[in-house]
């Protein structure tokens, strides 16, 4: 199948299909002539790729789940902590963007919104 198949097929722009050959996460598929020919397997690393990074793993990590999925003889301990180390860092995160949320909304509150100038918003950025 052509790029434009093998996108719609795995959720994946081209530009990113083409990103992700470039850094090698995908092989280079074969070329029929100016094509790119892709095969079901390509489509379905692919989704696995794009399932990963649904789940916020960085490219490094992707790469590595990659090559623990290929490796049937590998055991599910290291992928069970690369998921429980990304769940905690998404944890650390999640919290500083509530924090970060209280903060936007107490300073909202206390803006007037009228046509004065003075405004704690622009107060708080300025500090």
């Amino acid at each position: 199948m052509n790029i434009g198949t093998a996108s719609g097929a795995s959720g994946i722009s081209q530009r990113m299909i083409r990103h992700y050959e470039k850094i090698g996460l995908v092989p280079a598929p074969v070329r029929r002539g100016t094509y790119r020919d892709y095969t079901d397997s390509d489509v379905h690393r692919l989704r696995f790729i794009a399932n990963a990074r649904d789940l916020g793993f960085p490219i490094e990590e992707i790469r590595t789940l990659l090559g623990l999925w290929s490796d049937r003889g590998r055991s599910s301990a290291e992928v069970k902590e690369l998921a429980e180390s990304r769940a905690a860092e998404l944890g650390r995160k999640a919290r500083a963007l509530e924090i970060m949320q209280r903060s936007l909304i107490h300073l909202a509150q206390a803006c007037h919104g009228d046509d004065r100038p003075d405004c704690p918003i622009i107060d708080r950025l300025a500090e």
